[in-house]
């Protein structure tokens, strides 16, 4: 009898280590999976807020410098407008130029579904005023410039069989890319002409980390890139030249900006709050510059992306 009582006495303490041990575990479980949501959360919130604030710099470049496009002067992309259009019979005509070696771009596409009801609406309010001093971005080319494997301010040569092998390590990145849904933060005109699209992300991988990916998977791009690492925007048009009416004649450069100004409002006013989803990515080789701005020659390799979210 005694030996059972010792073996009873010793099976309860067992049990009660056991348990405690169990409840501490579960305990520091679940605050390990509570940390790194709120870490995850916290991340989004950043990313979010960075680009909220990069758009807030955009939007004030207009007035900071002023309309730099009607006198001509250079892209976010160093090139002058004169390098992308010329107006010939009144109307805009791209320039399209060799680039050598091509360009190699990731970019996220945006479907038509959505890009066609946008490009409708610049029409509806740019059209009226700019008539033929403005190239409206091809609906069906509507995209978000992710990161350059090789770019025309650092070109990356690459034989066919190295492209190969980028295309393929794309596409891997891809495959673990979530769909990203996302919505239309805001427009805002740059002092270089161009209409831009602002985009915050609702779900899906994040720009900050498919470039991460992209990065990883292309050791040979130039270190320097082209956009900000946040940043989720397309063009939406390019105004290479005054307005041929306003409904009040501009008198000086304030009035000018004020009604830039306000068709960049009206707009807002229509689109902004705009829905999507992203679910490809492309690798794209461009054998003109801007290419892909600029309806030019080039070849798309488009890889759906492909993590499931549960």
């Amino acid at each position: 009898m005694g030996m059972i009582r010792n073996w009873v006495s010793h099976s309860k303490t067992a049990a009660l280590i056991w348990f405690i041990s169990f409840a501490l575990f579960y305990s520091l479980f679940h605050m390990a999976l509570n940390n790194s949501s709120l870490s995850s959360s916290g991340s989004d919130i950043s990313n979010m807020e960075q680009r909220s604030q990069l758009y807030d710099r955009m939007a004030r470049d207009l007035d900071e410098h002023g309309a730099v496009f009607l006198k001509q002067g250079k892209t976010s992309s160093s090139l002058s407008l004169s390098d992308l259009f010329t107006l010939k019979d009144g109307s805009v005509t791209p320039v399209l130029k060799a680039a050598n070696p091509p360009v190699r771009a990731n970019v996220l596409y945006l479907s038509t579904e959505y890009s066609v009801p946008i490009l409708d609406a610049v029409k509806r309010i740019f059209g009226p005023y700019f008539e033929k001093a403005i190239w409206f971005q091809n609906s069906s080319l509507y995209h978000f410039s992710m990161f350059h494997a090789s770019n025309h301010i650092v070109p990356v040569p690459a034989t066919e069989e190295e492209i190969e092998a980028e295309a393929t390590a794309v596409r891997a990145v891809a495959e673990a890319i979530c769909p990203l849904e996302i919505v239309l933060d805001r427009v805002v005109l740059t002092s270089t002409g161009v209409l831009l699209g602002c985009w915050q992300v609702i779900s899906g991988t994040d720009p900050i980390t498919i470039r991460a990916n992209l990065r990883t998977a292309l050791p040979q791009a130039p270190e320097k890139q082209i956009y900000d690492a946040a940043i989720l925007h397309t063009s939406l048009a390019r105004l290479v030249g005054p307005p041929k009416a306003t409904p009040t004649e501009a008198q000086n450069t304030s009035d000018e900006l004020q009604f830039f100004h306000k068709l960049v409002a009206e707009l807002n006013n229509q689109i902004r709050g705009f829905k999507a989803a992203v679910s490809e990515l492309w690798y794209v080789e461009e054998y003109d510059l801007l290419a892909l701005a600029l309806d030019g020659r080039m070849k798309v390799r488009r890889f759906p992306l492909g993590c499931s979210r549960t």
